[in-house]
């Protein structure tokens, strides 16, 4: 009993001395010389920002053990002035600098940070892949924020697209009062590794007539596969590719034949009456390319996505791929009892899903959360997913009719994106341009 006072009193103690750090003003500068960074330095900023900086900060491998391991975690911070509101963008993957949507709608200081385990931000090699969790990285943006909090009156928002806006909601579960607003784009919110719930959405997207064509193409694209599959290799030969992990070329060829289906809803770049159902071996295999992508399933491209397929295989989910539609036309893929996409994840590790994680952040979705406005497209597929506020009013969930993983607030139509403009300018209490 003694020692649990005694840890309820140290608590207290440190919440009232983060309490005061964040009452206690600085300037830009003050910050900047006192930031735990390994480097620092000045970059170019557009005309929306009086300076700009990229900063390599020191954060702790593991949160609970802050005294422990350290990582460089890349963060780009432009400067509009101390009293605009500040868009906090949470990337999935690396980070670029450049401008943001919200952050330039919002006349805002714009904070980007670069996911852990990505790029810049890599730990070294002893850290293992446990540390690489939504507690963790929601907790470098914690402390990112709290650095610089005294910096900044206006108000704060986070953002982030896709991965970038599971990271959003992640990190507002963990730490609902960091920050006034919130705006994932087109952001999915999975319960397990394969969500059944995008299978469902497959079959009922869009119009029965464009389905069937996907479905024709598809089914085309396989019983070609011997004049198909050779210009196939050719390209793989051409760009250097090989397909080990997902278990051969074979294999590969039929992932991207599964692979398009999703793909072609997710992006929308091309509309329906423009699948390629007749022509030339090459016409069809140029389609094939150019919206299965097969070089997701290389393996010169999975270095770079082994940290996302290790969350999407442990916490944040996945899809999988319908087989038993295809019945004997696939030879070479199949559907094991793992879940599809375990050869993209890290080589030698153990998985097991945390199936409560997605559900108690819905949860908080529907029933706690605050000043979060949801942005989809229709078509796109990660709305299956989709975060659901329910009759949580405080929340606002705005779909594009017809959109795609491309939807954004300035291409929404105009009486919805006035819906947003009008709503930001209220939780954050400053003028949008417009």
């Amino acid at each position: 009993m003694k020692t649990m006072r005694l840890q309820v009193l140290f608590v207290a103690l440190a919440a009232l001395m983060a309490a005061g750090c964040a009452n206690k003003t600085m300037t830009l500068e003050e910050r900047l010389a006192t930031l735990p960074a390994d480097t620092l330095f000045r970059i170019n900023a557009d005309s929306a920002f009086s300076e700009a900086w990229e900063i390599r900060l020191l954060q702790p491998v593991d949160h609970r053990n802050p005294d422990g391991p350290k990582f460089t975690q890349q963060v780009f911070l432009y400067y509009a002035g101390a009293d605009r509101p500040v868009v906090v963008e949470t990337e999935g993957y690396g980070a670029r600098g450049g401008s943001n949507e919200l952050a330039s709608l919002m006349q805002a200081n714009l904070i980007r940070i670069e996911h852990r385990y990505f790029e810049e931000s890599k730990p070294d090699s002893t850290a293992g892949w446990e540390y690489l969790n939504t507690w963790q990285a929601a907790t470098d943006h914690h402390r990112i924020i709290d650095f610089f909090k005294p910096v900044f009156s206006g108000k704060w928002a986070t953002t982030g697209i896709s991965k970038g806006g599971q990271t959003v909601m992640f990190h507002r579960y963990y730490y609902p009062e960091d920050v006034d607003v919130s705006v994932p784009y087109v952001a999915p919110l999975n319960f397990g590794p394969e969500d059944e719930r995008m299978f469902t959405f497959l079959e009922q997207v869009g119009s029965k007539e464009c389905r069937d064509r996907v479905f024709r193409f598809q089914k085309l694209a396989l019983e070609k596969f011997d004049n198909l599959f050779p210009l196939f290799q050719k390209m793989a030969e051409e760009r250097s590719w090989t397909f080990n992990r997902v278990g051969g070329p074979e294999v590969a060829y039929e992932m991207t034949v599964l692979e398009y289906e999703f793909a072609f809803w997710q992006w929308g770049t091309i509309p329906c009456d423009s699948i390629a159902l007749e022509g030339s071996d090459e016409k069809l295999f140029r389609h094939l390319a150019a919206i299965g992508d097969p070089s997701y399933f290389a393996d010169q491209g999975l270095a770079y996505f082994e940290p996302f397929f290790y969350q999407a295989m442990t916490e944040i989910g996945y899809y999988g791929y319908d087989f038993d539609k295809f019945g004997d036309l696939l030879k070479h893929a199949r559907n094991g009892e793992m879940p599809e996409f375990i050869f993209s994840a890290p080589q030698g590790e153990q998985y097991v899903y945390n199936y409560d994680i997605g559900r108690e952040v819905s949860d908080f979705i529907s029933t706690d959360a605050e000043n979060f406005i949801f942005l989809y497209g229709e078509y796109d597929p990660w709305s299956a997913t989709a975060a659901d506020p329910g009759e949580n009013d405080r929340c606002l969930k705005v779909v594009r009719q017809g959109g795609s993983h491309r939807t954004r607030i300035m291409n929404l139509p105009d009486d919805q994106k006035e819906v947003v403009l009008t709503t930001l300018e209220k939780w954050l209490d400053f003028p949008a341009s417009r």
